[in-house]
């Protein structure tokens, strides 16, 4: 817990421009689109999946991600949940290996709370990832074997409707959410604090157990030499589905 909290202090220092060393920051536009689906089938089980697709520079040029995560959800009461699962993640042709794609294996796992203050609705997780990456040789080709990294997560989201009925079938709300990232491998010299992701924009309660949220995300990440950052201005657009298989059980 000690290097937990270490490592917070130090990601919060570097977002508040600690240090003498100049910054260089390179802006880019991107598209993120995102499914996510929570299903319950039992009163403690549930699954998890969620699939990205993401492009890199120019919004609409080259793509530069794609993510598949699965897991297996334990509810621990209707609000809180433990999971732990699978991601594969393909890194598209960028720099370091202009060429050829870099995959990428996680296994993570996660807790996590919804919670309610009047109509407004409020969600957060913390995840913990361990991150296996392909190793490069060069722009070219791929090198035998992958290097281990492990980093945190903590998600913190606002649903506030904007309707007199509360977040109900064929509303809106704004959705406003921050997310950030420590890495936590002692291999790890220059880049502590790995990135943050601030979103907010207009989401449609597509139905009682779905929405639809698109809006504005800024993802601002420091590189790993230290002094290199990324500012990326991001256009997302993400559908969200909780469903309840449950016999005899009403959907959420």
């Amino acid at each position: 817990m000690k290097k937990i909290y270490l490592a917070l202090i130090i990601s919060a220092l570097a977002l508040s421009g600690y240090g003498q060393i100049t910054k260089q920051v390179k802006s880019s536009e991107q598209i993120w689109l995102g499914y996510f689906n929570q299903t319950r089938l039992s009163d403690k089980w549930g699954l998890w999946t969620d699939v990205h697709f993401r492009t890199t520079d120019g919004f609409v040029g080259e793509p530069s991600k794609f993510l598949f995560r699965t897991g297996l959800m334990y509810y621990l009461t209707d609000d809180f949940k433990l999971t732990n699962g699978y991601n594969f993640t393909n890194h598209f042709p960028e720099e370091g290996h202009a060429n050829v794609s870099m995959p990428e294996h996680r296994i993570w796992q996660q807790l996590q709370l919804h919670t309610k203050y009047g109509k407004v609705r409020t969600m957060q997780w913390l995840r913990l990832e361990e991150r296996w990456r392909r190793n490069i040789k060069n722009d070219n080709e791929l090198a035998a074997g992958y290097r281990f990294d492990t980093r945190l997560r903590f998600n913190y989201m606002l649903n506030i409707p904007l309707s007199k009925k509360g977040i109900v079938s064929n509303t809106f709300f704004v959705a406003i959410n921050d997310e950030i990232f420590v890495n936590l491998s002692r291999k790890v010299v220059y880049n502590t604090f790995d990135q943050n992701r601030f979103f907010a924009g207009l989401a449609y309660q597509t139905s009682a157990h779905s929405n639809l949220q698109l809006g504005y995300m800024n993802v601002y990440q420091q590189l790993g030499v230290g002094n290199r950052y990324q500012n990326s201005h991001t256009i997302r657009l993400f559908y969200f589905q909780n469903l309840d298989i449950r016999k005899n059980k009403k959907v959420h």
